[in-house]
């Protein structure tokens, strides 16, 4: 078995869309029409043919409660590897994003957490 498409709940997609390509730096990958909304997915940046990020609306009546819970609590719905959590959140920072938990070293792990602009909480993990 192989990790094909993973998902984050979005509360708007043409704002996730310009959030995660334009600040994030991710690459559009598919955009299909799929009634009210579209099947839209990114990929990291050179990676064209590796696991796709569906940024999926949020509608399901479900999904509201179990996001706000998990922002409350300060919980990352996702965690995305970077190579060097400090300058990654440099430069996220510079581009305007609210970090909810600068770099901080845990083992064999530096996290940040940042805030996605549509509902989420974000982790940034760099690996020692």
């Amino acid at each position: 078995m192989k990790i094909v498409v993973t998902s984050v709940f979005v509360d708007d997609q043409e704002k996730a869309l310009s959030f995660y390509t334009g600040t994030l730096d991710f690459e559009k990958k598919t955009d299909v029409p799929a009634g009210a909304y579209r099947w839209l997915t990114v990929v990291s940046p050179g990676d064209a043919n590796g696991v796709e990020l569906l940024l999926e609306p949020d509608q399901h009546p479900a999904v509201g409660p179990f996001k706000t819970a998990l922002v409350e609590d300060g919980i990352p719905y996702t965690s995305f590897r970077v190579e060097d959590v400090q300058a990654e959140y440099d430069r996220l920072q510079r581009a305007g994003v609210r970090f909810t938990q600068p770099p901080v070293a845990m083992g064999p792990v530096t996290t940040a957490v940042f805030d996605d602009t549509c509902g989420n909480l974000i982790q940034i993990a760099q690996m020692h």
